[in-house]
């Protein structure tokens, strides 16, 4: 059941002493920000307005995922720090007499509502800040990174051992809940583990020889898989025969770990199949080649980068404003052509600004003729995109010119945006899986981003009363649910007590 809003401030609230009430700078800023129902739409479509259990405050949930993003913290330090922390507890709208949410309800409501809700999260967010005259779209810059994905340094052995070894106990656990216990799989664990462990003592040598005898140990691990795959395949086939004669009396536990195991297997056939092609002298393409066995979606990216030559994630292109507010950003799965993305980026800006920016300029990775020509016919005015290759003196003397060379300065700027993103915003590692996941953790980041950013141009432009708010929320009828100070809840807004 959803809702929106809690209970209000406590009893005991209202006899701690002002000090105590009150809340650093940004914490406040973001907080009346975030007081607008607007922000809780997105979430509705993901429960039910009538039946289950109720949901924790909305209000809550956001300001528990702002406080995460903003000072980088794991969903089980977030919940221990908000209990031990009077403003972050008033900040996130929990009374002093309540328990904080538990970290388990937040990590399922952040996989529950998804890309989908946080992409439109981010859209409500640049509406409020055009609402109040502090969202410029004249002048934008866009740049391209990568995001990497929650995985080690994949190597074709290292996928295959990880593989059979969690075949391996899958199959035990579908074994332990009485599926095909009459079909039996040999344990090959300790062969790919004695393996890996060989590759390993050869490649601290040199020479070709320890490169043929890896490669050959990498087949012996090959043909274990296989071995694997065809004993896994018939458990499977046959766990799959038991649920159906166990119909409605089957146990999600055993469905859940079926689905497992044939997940897996397709994904480890994946890794064999690899591994026989570069055995034999290829190398896989880039575009389908699978470096994770639990996030297939991430692939190798070269980005030019000295000390990171190859990544592996997912590209990620931002669009910032002069404010430093990130007005568009997307993700995308391989290594696409930086050209054909702005144009698309540039229509969703003018779509929610209203107009075109008067002014677009990138690195020399969005260099080509077509890319000015798309965003010329998008309604923009300039554009100042350094060419690939060798120019006509002509376009030489554009790329000469005095507003050319200002705005390619300014371009620069985009790298900082990016490497505070990695840096302060959870960009420097997704650590939820899938292109879904990616996009879902990048948008929470985005928006603890932005939130400050707007909160502080709105601060800015209107300055706060000379009494300092102390108590936000205590005019707040108590445990009623009925909405911010002043404020009422939208009627096609659902709210339970």
């Amino acid at each position: 059941m959803f809702r929106a809003y809690g209970p209000g401030p406590s009893l005991w609230e209202s006899l701690l002493p002002p000090e105590a009430l009150r809340m650093p700078a940004e914490l406040a800023r973001v907080d009346d920000l975030l007081d607008d129902p607007v922000f809780f739409v997105p979430f509705r479509p993901f429960f039910d307005p009538d039946r289950g259990r109720r949901s924790i405050p909305m209000e809550t949930f956001l300001r528990l995922m702002w406080l995460k993003y903003r000072y980088r913290l794991g969903f089980e330090t977030l919940c221990r720090e908000v209990t031990d922390s009077v403003s972050w507890r008033r900040f996130c709208r929990i009374p002093l007499d309540a328990s904080v949410p538990h970290h388990s309800t937040l990590k399922k409501i952040a996989k529950r509502c998804g890309p989908e809700a946080i992409e439109e999260l981010n859209d409500a967010l640049l509406a409020k800040a055009a609402d109040n005259k502090v969202a410029r779209t004249e002048r934008v810059r866009a740049d391209t990174t990568v995001v990497p994905a929650n995985v080690g340094y994949p190597t074709d052995s290292g996928l295959l051992a990880r593989g059979v070894i969690r075949m391996v106990a899958l199959v035990a656990g579908l074994h332990g809940l009485g599926l095909a216990t009459r079909t039996r799989m040999r344990d090959r664990s300790r062969a790919v583990r004695r393996r890996a462990h060989d590759i390993g003592a050869w490649l601290r040598r040199r020479g070709e020889a320890s490169k043929t005898e890896t490669l050959a140990i990498t087949a012996e691990m090959a043909d274990i898989a296989e071995a694997s795959l065809v004993e896994a395949r018939r458990v499977a086939a046959n766990a799959r025969r038991g649920l159906r004669r166990a119909g409605d009396g089957a146990s999600g536990r055993a469905r859940a770990k079926l689905a497992e195991l044939e997940t897996l297997i397709a994904r480890l056939e994946q890794v064999v199949a690899q591994t026989r092609l570069r055995a034999a002298g290829g190398t896989p393409t880039s575009a389908t080649r699978l470096v994770s066995l639990h996030d297939p979606d991430a692939r190798p990216i070269k980005k030019g980068r000295l000390g990171r030559p190859v990544e592996f994630g997912y590209l990620a292109q931002v669009l910032d404003n002069e404010d430093g507010v990130i007005v568009d950003h997307s993700t995308h799965v391989g290594n696409p052509s930086d050209g054909p993305l702005l144009a698309p980026a540039v229509g969703r800006v003018t779509k929610r600004g209203g107009r075109a920016p008067r002014e677009v300029t990138a690195d020399r990775g969005y260099g080509a003729a077509e890319v000015d020509s798309d965003l010329t016919a998008a309604g923009v005015r300039f554009v100042a995109i350094v060419r690939k290759g060798r120019q006509s003196q002509a376009r030489q003397a554009v790329e000469r010119g005095r507003r050319f060379r200002k705005l390619i300065k300014w371009r620069t700027g985009s790298e900082g945006r990016i490497s505070a993103l990695k840096r302060n915003w959870g960009w420097g590692r997704c650590l939820m899986d899938g292109h879904g996941g990616v996009r879902t953790w990048c948008g929470y980041g985005v928006f603890a981003h932005n939130a400050v950013k707007i909160g502080g141009l709105i601060a800015a432009k209107n300055p706060p009363a000379p009494t300092e708010r102390t108590n936000p929320g205590s005019d707040r009828i108590a445990r009623t649910g009925t909405g911010p100070p002043g404020k009422s809840p939208p009627s096609d807004l659902p709210l339970s007590a």
